[in-house]
């Protein structure tokens, strides 16, 4: 019997842009004989149906990946049950796991808070015996600006990550990207120092994954006095050493004032301030979108350092730490009811109803994307028909103010 050609089918391609009578009009006219197609390169191991500029990937692929970097790493947190584990008010969340570990509740609370097997995870059997902890009550990045509460039971959420997101009830640092996105943005990383949810940034099926700066040894009972229980930088010792030895810098697990050192921090900033260079985006945008980034060592001290400086201010803002978000750049000059109806924006303003709204808001924020959101727009669609109270108001335009300066 004669072997089948194992030989890789011919992919060919073609662009029609335009309005949909044009490309009928086109379509009409045409055929697959006299469309001009282009022939199109295999490129091993993604085998793409539409043409990439991969010019550059010889000079790319020189460069660290994040996921090699980071030792641990692995996908954020997803409940599968926000509306159950998940709000913003701390005790009525607390009221809420209580009544469902009583295991007595009645039929409108387990449809509303869908309480209710799936193949993969049987929560009614995972309730019995359980109690409420106040300690899992914890912060939750739930989108960009936008913290909220979760009860982070590892043994109750689908998908807890605990290996990883043990970590995150920690001080630490979070560094947060995806191998993949939707191509509404290159802007798909973030920082954060909490737990933090599987599409922080796109509700799309592609997860976000987190990358802890640094390691905390798991504590058990046999634990012994020379065990050491400090926290360990997580990150690869050979991309280190080869960042040391270019810099003649020595690396130490904890920041020191002595300036011949650089310490986990000074790498997370060096990393987010060069993945967050429009530049350095655009000329590697086709490979970001495929892929987990890669980061090019630096060059020398200096440039070293003025990187630094840049990245650790824009790691400031977006956690909203730096003074800089203080500074407001909008006004809310309206009394009312504070009701979030329907945000719009014109001319400069965010209106939330009819007569309130934020005065001087920059078009570059409020159309400003994070991964496949756009932080002002989505913060207040996500409080509609609520009230915003005082704190909530302050908070919007902290959010103005970081976007403007992340822009800038």
């Amino acid at each position: 019997m004669e072997k089948k050609n194992k030989k890789l089918a011919e992919v060919y391609h073609f662009d029609l842009h335009g309005k949909r009578e044009d490309k009928y009009d086109f379509l009409n006219i045409n055929s697959i004989a006299s469309i001009q197609w282009n022939k199109l390169e295999h490129n091993e191991p993604n085998f793409f149906f539409v043409p990439k500029n991969f010019k550059d990937i010889n000079v790319y692929e020189k460069v660290f990946k994040v996921d090699k970097l980071f030792s641990i790493n692995g996908t954020d947190v997803q409940t599968d049950r926000d509306c159950l584990f998940v709000d913003e008010d701390k005790i009525i969340l607390e009221n809420r796991i209580k009544i469902l570990l009583s295991n007595n509740f009645n039929n409108e609370f387990k449809s509303m808070y869908n309480i209710s097997d799936s193949s993969g995870f049987k929560i009614t059997s995972k309730i019995i015996n359980r109690s409420c902890n106040k300690e899992l009550i914890r912060n939750y990045c739930y989108k960009p600006f936008d913290i909220k509460i979760i009860y982070y039971d590892e043994y109750l959420i689908s998908r807890a990550g605990f290996k990883v997101n043990r970590n995150a009830i920690k001080d630490n640092y979070l560094f947060l990207t995806t191998s993949k996105n939707r191509q509404l943005s290159l802007s798909y990383l973030f920082i954060s120092k909490n737990l933090t949810d599987r599409h922080f940034l796109d509700s799309a099926a592609d997860s976000m994954s987190t990358f802890p700066l640094y390691i905390y040894p798991e504590i058990n009972t046999q634990q012994n006095f020379e065990q050491t229980i400090e926290r360990l930088p997580n990150l690869n010792s050979l991309i280190i050493k080869q960042i040391s030895d270019k810099l003649d810098l020595t690396f130490t697990n904890e920041k020191e004032t002595n300036k011949n050192t650089f310490a986990p921090i000074d790498i997370l900033d060096y990393i987010y301030a060069v993945l967050h260079s429009p530049s350095y985006r655009e000329k590697y945008k086709e490979f970001l979108k495929i892929d987990f980034p890669r980061v090019p060592y630096p060059k020398d001290k200096e440039t070293f350092w003025q990187l630094v400086k840049l990245g650790g201010e824009i790691r400031q803002i977006h956690l909203l730490e730096s003074p800089v978000v203080d500074n407001y750049i909008t006004q809310y000059p309206e009394d009312g009811n504070n009701l979030v109806v329907k945000p719009k924006y014109q001319d400069g303003k965010v209106y939330i109803n009819d007569t309130q709204y934020f005065d001087n808001v920059p078009e570059v924020a409020w159309n400003f994307y994070i991964g496949g959101y756009q932080p002002a727009q989505k913060w207040l669609k996500d409080r509609k028909d609520r009230k915003l109270e005082f704190d909530d108001i302050l908070h919007y335009q902290k959010i103005i103010v970081a976007l403007s300066e992340t822009d800038r």
